[in-house]
């Protein structure tokens, strides 16, 4: 998976790339409403820092016909129970994004703002944050795959090395379509040779 993100990325014609997984729903008006908020240049961070703009990320139950198209739907799904954090049965930490509990809690505003900068430090250093960056990232290390369930983890790492801020971004999230994961289902999932072979 981490060369197809590479050959995409690189292949790319746009200055910010957004090198998310193919069962990663976006939230409606992501793209238009990141540029205007790019275009603005009014969020919090340092200028002399790189970033990146991270995506919160949520499962929804098989089964539902329609998936939220805004931030209050997604809230509403979340307190019935339609919708759960992503991986938060699986792995929490990988997707446990800092400030979470606040992207929960901020009142919904038109548009789209950074919430938080966050960094990839204790308790978040597991975290495999989905972003929204430009070509000047390092790309993902292609030895990984999917099957070893840390292939973006590293690139994680990479970012925090190189002192990356993470932009985390409000009214703008990720759905994971085909179901909540679990345990049984991932070990099922698991291709153990490809994993013992890297």
């Amino acid at each position: 998976i981490n060369i197809a993100r590479n050959v995409a990325r690189i292949t790319a014609q746009t200055h910010f790339i957004f090198p998310s997984d193919l069962e990663l729903y976006p939230s409606p008006g992501l793209i238009p409403n990141f540029l205007e908020m790019v275009r603005r240049d009014d969020g919090p961070g340092s200028p002399d820092k790189p970033r990146v703009y991270v995506n919160s990320i949520f499962e929804i139950k098989a089964g539902v016909d329609r998936i939220p198209e805004t931030k209050a739907e997604l809230l509403e799904k979340l307190k019935e129970g339609v919708v759960i954090p992503f991986h938060k049965k699986v792995c929490p930490l990988c997707h446990n994004i800092p400030f979470a509990q606040d992207w929960t809690k901020v009142d919904v505003v038109p548009g789209m703002n950074v919430l938080h900068v966050g960094k990839r430090m204790k308790p978040f250093h597991h975290w495999e944050p989905i972003y929204i960056g430009t070509n000047q990232e390092p790309l993902y290390d292609e030895r990984l795959t999917w099957e070893g369930r840390a292939d973006k983890m590293t690139q994680g790492y990479k970012l925090c090395v190189l002192d990356y801020e993470f932009h985390i971004l409000d009214n703008a999230f990720l759905i994971h379509r085909p179901g909540i994961k679990t345990q049984t289902k991932l070990k099922n999932s698991v291709d153990k040779a490809k994993v013992s072979a890297q």
